[in-house]
């Protein structure tokens, strides 16, 4: 088991036993999303911790997009509970890199790579990409590249 996924159970067996329900449930959700990749595909495997790392993003990003949606919709207390849970996911995400310095990594990449123009964008993000696993949203990223590449 993945030293990762190993402190989810762990944590969930601690929510539950504190009986704090905002955590088992939002735990207990992202377990299952562990397990159904792992299930996912011709055969079933144990995910490493950078793959349980990406679902954890991925769950992420859908608790944040989800609270965006109910805020438009003026449903608060939804939003609310979305925030809540993403609070809960985040406690097992690396910490989040700064606008500063996702600057100086695409702008290493380019370097590294020669790009130029937009066209390059591709070849950037190849190299980026796994600097940036789980510390960066992926739109904050190609945007940057982008910004870049353009000037």
């Amino acid at each position: 088991m993945s030293a990762l996924k190993d402190r989810l159970s762990t944590d969930l067996t601690t929510a539950m036993k504190a009986r704090d329900q905002l955590t088992t449930g939002t735990l207990r959700m992202v377990l299952s999303a562990v397990k159904t990749a792992e299930v996912a595909g011709k055969s079933a495997r144990e995910l490493t911790d950078d793959e349980v790392l990406a679902v954890l993003t991925a769950e992420a990003k859908k608790r944040r997009e989800a609270a965006e949606i109910f805020d438009t919709r003026d449903r608060a207390e939804l939003a609310d509970q979305e925030r809540r849970e993403t609070t809960i996911i985040e406690r097992y995400l690396p910490q989040q890199l700064t606008d500063e310095e996702l600057t100086e990594l695409v702008t290493a990449a380019i370097t590294e790579t020669g790009a130029a123009g937009p066209k390059a964008m591709g070849q950037v993000m190849k190299v980026v990409q796994p600097q940036v696993i789980g510390r960066a949203d992926g739109g904050r990223v190609s945007a940057e590249v982008r910004r870049q590449l353009a000037s």
